[in-house]
């Protein structure tokens, strides 16, 4: 009884089933997941992680590498679908900002870029005690519980509130940056960029929709430069078997990206973000009982 209760070696076929790269079945699954919860606020990084887990997938450097790299689908999905508001701000990029006082315009590109310089440092700086150390299930189940309960506070918090800007172009450059800070939180995996960036947004001024929004578009540098800076790092792990399952797990993210991006709009036009807080709460105590029981590790 002592013997069984020690732990036990893995074996090296435990290993190599851990450490084994998706196959393309679970390249549809996890690009599908990727996909749908990239731009929700309930974090595309923790439903991964998790998704990862039940596939039976380890925490390997190839199966963290899949895992950002089909970012770059879901995020190409933003450039199609808002590529004609982003030609006009490359047009008018190297022009003054216009009007005056509240009515006074600045640029959609130099607003992203500036709200995304936040994340970025404190990205490259905590990149490798992040992956060690928060990509875990138990990580998630903690964020998705705190992430919920904050969404909640944050409906509480605007309730009252009069007015809000709808027009991206009216932001302020200082605002964007405050935006980019929150965003910063979202390098704890469960948090999610988006909910971090919209709640940011909307605390800051903005409303639900152009929140949203910027949340979507001020992804395009966070979510490439990571994608590319891990392919670049540790792209080798890309072999011949290995390619063809994350070509068509980042191709799946785009479709359903595609498919969530303008409903998810259309809805917070007329909802609260209150269904997803919850969804939050109720996935985060049942992941952390999983854990818990031993069922996730």
């Amino acid at each position: 009884m002592v013997l069984a209760a020690l732990p036990q070696e893995p074996t090296p076929a435990s290993e190599t089933a851990a450490e084994a790269g998706p196959d393309l079945v679970d390249a549809v699954i996890l690009g599908i997941v990727e996909g749908l919860t990239e731009f929700l606020p309930v974090s595309s990084t923790g439903h991964l992680i998790v998704t990862r887990e039940f596939l039976g997938l380890g925490a390997s450097p190839e199966n963290n590498l899949f895992v950002v790299g089909i970012q770059i689908g879901a995020i190409t999905a933003i450039l199609v679908l808002y590529w004609r508001r982003l030609l006009d701000a490359l047009r008018t990029c190297l022009q003054p900002a216009t009007g005056t006082g509240d009515t006074r315009r600045y640029n959609l590109l130099w607003q992203i870029a500036v709200a995304a310089v936040p994340a970025v440092v404190l990205g490259l700086l905590a990149e490798d005690w992040i992956d060690s150390h928060l990509f875990s299930a138990w990580v998630v189940a903690i964020t998705m519980l705190i992430g919920g309960l904050l969404l909640l506070l944050l409906e509480r918090l605007i309730r009252h509130r009069t007015s809000a800007r709808e027009d991206l172009g009216v932001m302020t450059y200082p605002v964007a940056l405050g935006i980019g800070l929150f965003q910063c939180l979202a390098l704890i995996p469960g948090t999610s960029r988006s909910g971090a960036t919209i709640a940011g947004a909307m605390l800051l001024g903005m409303s639900r929709t152009a929140a949203a929004e910027f949340s979507f578009l001020v992804g395009l540098p966070i979510l490439y430069g990571a994608a590319i800076y891990k392919l670049i790092k540790a792209g080798d792990t890309l072999d011949g078997e290995s390619l063809p399952p994350f070509l068509v797990g980042t191709a799946i993210s785009f479709v359903s990206a595609i498919v969530v991006v303008k409903p998810f709009v259309a809805f917070l036009r007329r909802h609260t973000f209150a269904p997803f807080a919850w969804y939050r709460i109720l996935a985060g105590g049942i992941l952390g009982w999983l854990c818990w029981a031993g069922y996730v590790e």
